[in-house]
């Protein structure tokens, strides 16, 4: 079993404690009882957590009960962070708890908390966009990248803003029990797709998807197996057994944009990932993605993404490339 321990305090943000525990929670309902994940919230008061929203929230221990040796040990952030730190001998716990974990980290502002510990010297970190400033000033050693989802340096974990946390616990997920499993638990979160952790905090875009009991699940499916293939309208009727009209009506509703519009982003979403992964030419990734040739692909990637193809290549290719010698390297 897999120690999971997430320090919480008063004013935390609530998103930032129940997305990663869901994404474990979730996984444990996949995994057989050894592998499955042990949760465990500590605070820094001894009473019930008020977080931002309002909500209360019960921990297991106060922080001065928790000496275990955890798997991995993650620090909520909140709004009140940059101006009301956590106690000293909080800091001070999190440091001797950091050395023993096997991974430690944050989630969102987290970072402030770990950079006060004193935990990110000579770091690659993130965090969320309107305190990684703050942080960086905080941590001037630190190599603080403002505009990345999640970062992974050595056993150092950390995320940014808010929903960043559920991407990066994915990533974690996969990492113990394999990229299937976390696909499984994004599916079942409504997640879908896992973003890889050098997209930018600032992407314009990410595919809409049907709840999995929608019929249109099943065209999406569909879709995402048959990118360089005809898939207008009357196709993926077709697909949902429905008339064309009262499937573009449905598939309005269930995912708030049109069937064409869909199928242009899970198109470019697939040339994103061959673009980080491969130096396959432009025209093959178009191809491959069902676009009708390289110059289609630079016009859909510039009106969605506000960028081309080989910029994005540039840029996220070499973040991708990076992360996995680092992965190699710590294996």
């Amino acid at each position: 079993m897999l120690t999971v321990a997430l320090l919480v305090f008063p004013g935390v943000q609530a998103l930032d404690v129940f997305g990663p525990t869901d994404v474990f929670s979730e996984a444990n309902r996949l995994l057989p009882p050894e592998a499955q994940y042990q949760l465990e919230l500590i605070a820094t008061e001894r009473d019930t957590v008020r977080c931002s929203s309002g909500v209360r929230i019960g921990a297991d221990r106060h922080f001065n009960e928790a000496g275990g040796h955890y798997d991995l040990l993650l620090v909520a952030g909140g709004p009140s962070l940059v101006e009301q730190p956590l106690p000293d001998a909080a800091h001070a716990w999190l440091r001797e708890a950091s050395a023993r974990a096997r991974r430690f980290g944050s989630i969102c502002n987290g970072a402030l908390t770990l950079g006060r510990a004193g935990l990110l010297d000579g770091r690659t970190v993130t965090t969320h966009w309107n305190d990684a400033a703050a942080l960086a000033a905080m941590c001037p050693t630190a190599n603080v990248e403002f505009d990345r989802i999640f970062i992974q340096d050595g056993n150092l974990y950390t995320s940014a803003g808010v929903t960043a946390g559920i991407d990066l616990s994915l990533y974690l997920l996969a990492q113990d029990h394999g990229p299937e499993i976390a696909l499984q638990v994004a599916r079942r979160l409504v997640v879908f797709v896992q973003r890889a952790g050098g997209q930018s905090q600032f992407s314009p875009y990410l595919t809409p998807y049907a709840e999995a009991t929608s019929p249109i699940a099943q065209v999406q499916q569909y879709v995402l197996g048959h990118l360089n293939e005809d898939l207008g309208v009357e196709v993926l009727a077709g697909v949902a057994k429905m008339s064309k009209r009262n499937f573009a009506r449905i598939f309005v509703r269930d995912t708030s944009v049109t069937p064409a519009e869909f199928v242009e982003s899970a198109r470019i979403d697939a040339a994103r990932v061959m673009l980080e992964n491969s130096t396959a030419p432009l025209k093959t990734v178009a191809f491959r993605c069902g676009m009708r040739d390289a110059d289609h692909l630079r016009v859909a990637f510039k009106r969605k993404l506000g960028t081309t193809p080989q910029q994005y290549r540039a840029h996220f290719g070499a973040v991708t490339a990076k992360a996995k010698r680092t992965a190699k390297a710590n294996s």
